[in-house]
């Protein structure tokens, strides 16, 4: 167990925790929170550390795509591939809803236990309720909060099954798509449509040759 003191390296100490929680998400499929509190657990031994001594959810990813790169082999780019795949032909199906793909299968982290994330920017969420009713998709309505923070109320999101995979699809106003394309810190984008997502797919394919 390490115990923060004064010879502690504040980076080290946010980079080990990162490294244990990306290896909680890549393998048992834990979401970022609930890796992040489990690593500090484990790495500083308290329940409630220091908010200077937690990696942030880049940190996090950054180690969750290092660990898919070292362990997860072609199985894990076969399973990328599928997912982006899928959710292109969501994307397609769902075209007058204003589509963007967002989350793990985005920046290529994701793994066996992830769903595809979308978040879609319609007039009415009614109406994508209504055109997945109207073609049998059994939906389930939840809330997420709201990409743009606290200040602004959670959204619908619908959950359903598409060729196996599961779908979970946050119902925005149009107008919250001003503004939303901006790169995140990184440099990565922080949500694709589906025509960046084909290029981004044949890309990939025309790397791995």
């Amino acid at each position: 167990m390490t115990m923060p003191n004064q010879n502690n390296d504040l980076f080290q100490l946010r980079a080990e925790i990162a490294l244990v929680a990306a290896r909680m998400i890549a393998q048992d499929g834990a979401d970022y929170g609930t890796a992040r509190r489990k690593a500090a657990r484990q790495v500083l031994g308290v329940d409630q550390p220091k908010p200077n001594m937690m990696p942030d959810d880049l940190q996090i990813e950054d180690e969750v795509r290092k660990y898919q790169a070292l362990f997860g082999g072609a199985a894990h780019a076969e399973r990328l591939l599928h997912l982006r795949e899928t959710a292109l032909a969501v994307m397609e199906a769902l075209s007058d809803f204003n589509p963007y793909i967002t989350g793990a299968v985005l920046n290529g982290t994701a793994g066996e236990h992830d769903d595809i994330h979308l978040q879609l920017f319609a007039d009415s969420a009614k109406e994508v309720q209504i055109y997945l009713l109207n073609r049998n998709v059994n939906i389930e309505i939840s809330e997420t909060p709201h990409f743009k923070g606290g200040r602004h109320a959670p959204v619908e999101t619908v959950s359903f099954p598409w060729m196996k995979e599961m779908v979970h699809a946050e119902l925005y106003e149009y107008q919250d798509l001003r503004g939303a394309l901006k790169p995140r810190a990184d440099g990565r984008p922080q949500r694709l449509d589906a025509a960046a997502l084909r290029t981004l797919i044949a890309n990939e394919a025309a790397h791995d040759k």
